[in-house]
């Protein structure tokens, strides 16, 4: 590694320490030796002085001796997921975001809006309104240059942004549609339409001066985009009553699914003329819904995560479409982390949650040893962990079954962390890379495979590695490591964390045609956080899942059951 490129290193672990409390010596020695690393132009990195602080002095020999660090993969996997979207904020720095996370519980740009909104960032101690104006004026920089947000956050924007326009005079309803409606997992523009009981442009022109709105184009049209004071842009259609269900039909799916579908409807003689569908003799055609568009174009319906122009249109036709899977369908999760590692909850509290929200079984799936930033399990813990969680099983009551699971890392030689005799006390094991991200596509694909030979092995975790925002997935050569998991019997995760959403959508389809089996996992790091499995179930749909795709649609004694299947295939004699 160069000198310089050993500097970004030393750098972003300081960062990363800041943003998690540790704005002391050592950081500032991390700053000392990566500026002057810079300096020196571009040469090899040399051994580190004996002067330096002992940790940027491992760091440093970490440097030299793999050209990566595993501290630094460790802060990564430490530090909150949107905390380190957060640093994309102007002039928002990581002693500041830590501030407001430890003060506010921020974690999210969703996080710090609705704090900066209801006053309690100019609340803190320190801040202030004028602070509080600056940070709200930093979130409408970066949302002006056409950041993309996570979905979630879409979310709550359309969601805001819809109900100002229903109380607005002439409108009779409001329909999200877009990119939002077809669940893509970050969003850089809100598509709206609206029903008008007035004239379309009266209500558009009304629209435009809602509350927030710092300009409009379109004004004295029927379709105007807005752009927010918070830089949220929206396009919003107004139409009459009789052109939503189609309006909101063009504006959802992408312009390839829309072209093909338009096309099946002309060879029927159907047509889109003036916002409306008009037959052969050019009269008008009411819709009542999707459906039945859908019907006049020979098509069984499309669901909406589908619109993406990639073959759903002629499995429609062909009346192949999945059975999308649905939330209800799940009985259980299975990776979850207690306040035994890096979670803010007892398995307790856990198993009462998961009863509330219906599920029979909830799997406890801390971190491993090696973990040793997110608080990792020694063997002794685990032994006491298990403990625990036959007590919690034992009293029964408003609970659901707690199962023993693990996060083993997979260490960088493609091992799992622990021995046969630890691995072997857990009902399944999660494993996941932690560390060492920087490997070529060759190597990363060789160590996680070799994982998946371990029969102790019930799934392979975020697949990818990928931080939506913040991180790109490692290299790995995924038809590989989808078809080494279907032949070894291994689950692949999709993980619901909204930072995560991987495996991603795009490969689902791939890993159910390779015969793998999937997971929708939370990652819950909290009890709000069990409810990651909605946007799961979002991705899982996308990816043209259905219920019988995915392992946590089963009862605990067939995920049980498909765990020991590995194991007491690995002890027959060959």
């Amino acid at each position: 590694m160069e000198s310089r490129a050993a500097a970004h290193v030393l750098t972003e672990i300081a960062t990363l320490r800041q943003l998690g409390g540790h704005d002391d010596a050592t950081t500032a020695a991390f700053l000392a030796v990566a500026r002057e690393l810079s300096q020196g132009g571009v040469r090899p990195l040399a051994p580190s002085p004996a002067h330096a602080d002992p940790l940027v002095a491992a760091v440093l020999a970490d440097l030299v001796a793999t050209g990566e660090s595993a501290l630094l993969d460790h802060l990564r996997e430490e530090t909150p997921e949107g905390l380190q979207a957060l640093l994309r904020v102007p002039g928002l720095g990581p002693v500041t975001l830590h501030r407001l996370h430890a003060g506010l519980g921020v974690s999210t740009l969703a996080d710090l809006e609705e704090a900066v909104r209801d006053g309690r960032v100019a609340a803190l101690p320190h801040f202030g309104a004028r602070t509080a104006d600056r940070v709200r004026k930093a979130i409408a920089q970066l949302r002006a240059t056409g950041a993309p947000v996570l979905l979630p956050h879409a979310d709550a924007e359309a969601a805001r942004l819809s109900q100002a326009i229903v109380a607005l005079d002439g409108v009779a309803s409001c329909r999200i549609a877009g990119d939002v409606a077809r669940r893509r997992e970050t969003i850089t523009e809100l598509r709206l339409v609206v029903a008008c009981t007035r004239p379309p442009v009266e209500v558009a022109t009304r629209i435009a001066a809602l509350r927030g709105v710092t300009s409009a184009h379109g004004i004295a049209t029927a379709s105007v985009t807005l752009h927010f004071a918070d830089a949220t842009t929206a396009r919003v259609e107004c139409v009459p009553r009789a052109q939503l269900v189609l309006a909101t039909w063009r504006a959802t799916g992408s312009d390839e699914h829309v072209r093909s579908v338009l096309a099946r409807l002309a060879e029927r003689g159907v047509r889109v003329q003036g916002g409306e569908l008009r037959d052969a003799s050019g009269t008008s055609m009411m819709l009542a819904d999707d459906a039945a568009l859908y019907a006049l174009a020979g098509l069984a319906h499309v669901p909406a995560e589908l619109r993406e122009g990639a073959g759903e249109v002629e499995a429609a036709a062909e009346g192949t479409l999945p059975h999308l899977i649905e939330l209800p369908a799940l009985r259980g999760v299975l990776h979850c982390h207690s306040s035994w590692s890096d979670g803010g909850s007892s398995i307790d509290a856990l198993a009462r949650a998961a009863h509330a929200r219906g599920w029979r079984y909830l799997g406890i799936s801390d971190h491993s040893r090696s973990a040793l930033n997110a608080g990792g399990l020694s063997a002794e813990d685990v032994r006491r962990q298990h403990d625990e969680i036959d007590a919690v099983n034992a009293a029964g009551g408003a609970r659901a079954r707690v199962l023993k699971g693990i996060e083993a890392d997979i260490l960088p030689c493609g091992r799992v962390d622990y021995d046969a005799t630890v691995l072997d006390r857990f009902d399944y094991v999660i494993a996941s890379v932690h560390t060492r991200f920087g490997l070529n596509a060759a190597q990363m694909t060789e160590r996680v495979c070799k994982a998946l030979d371990d029969p102790h092995v019930t799934i392979l975790g975020h697949p990818t590695g990928r931080l939506l925002l913040t991180r790109e997935p490692y290299a790995l050569d995924m038809p590989t490591v989808l078809a080494h998991a279907a032949a070894r019997g291994v689950a692949v995760e999709l993980n619901a964390d909204p930072h995560r959403l991987d495996l991603d959508w795009r490969w689902c389809r791939a890993a159910r045609d390779a015969g793998a089996t999937i997971v929708i996992g939370p990652d819950a790091h909290s009890l709000a956080g069990l409810d990651n499995v909605t946007l799961g179930i979002d991705m899982a749909r996308k990816g043209w899942l259905e219920a019988g795709d995915v392992l946590n649609t089963r009862d605990s004694d067939d995920v049980l059951a498909f765990a020991r299947r590995r194991r007491a295939a690995a002890l027959q004699p060959a």
